[in-house]
């Protein structure tokens, strides 16, 4: 049976999508802890990152890590934090969230952001991630 997050990398729930390869998909959390809180996962379903091969955890990472850079420039933040934790779907993601302080990565806070602005910064984080990518950075 495929996971949630299967079903929106393929289309069958709507995501807010910043970026996507063959092996990956990257889109807003809907329950962010902070504006641009975005989920990075294997389009291949494993409900444990160290579980992955070392190929697709190796992929899985830099695919990460080329998000992060991209949110980065878009989002206004001291840095971009980085948390695996694994447990509330069951399917391998990485939290990739902008912060400014420690503070900023309280799971337990939520902010509620309109659907117009998580469509804008959807839409300045994938355009920035093409960016990046095509310049080869």
């Amino acid at each position: 049976m495929s996971t949630i997050f299967s079903k929106i990398a393929n289309g069958e729930i709507p995501s807010y999508c910043v970026a996507s390869d063959d092996g990956h998909y990257a889109f807003l959390d809907i329950n962010p802890v902070a504006p641009g809180h975005t989920l990075v996962i294997p389009r291949k379903e494993n409900d444990y990152i160290f579980n992955l091969s070392d190929d697709d955890y190796s992929a899985l990472t830099l695919f990460a890590k080329k998000v992060a850079k991209a949110l980065e420039e878009t989002m206004p933040c001291k840095r971009i934090a980085v948390a695996v934790i694994g447990l509330e779907v069951p399917h391998v993601h990485i939290h990739l969230i902008p912060i400014n302080s420690e503070a900023d990565m309280d799971f337990h806070k939520k902010v509620n952001l309109p659907a117009e602005e998580m469509e804008a910064i959807a839409k300045a984080v994938s355009e920035k991630f093409d960016e990046l990518n095509t310049a080869g950075r």
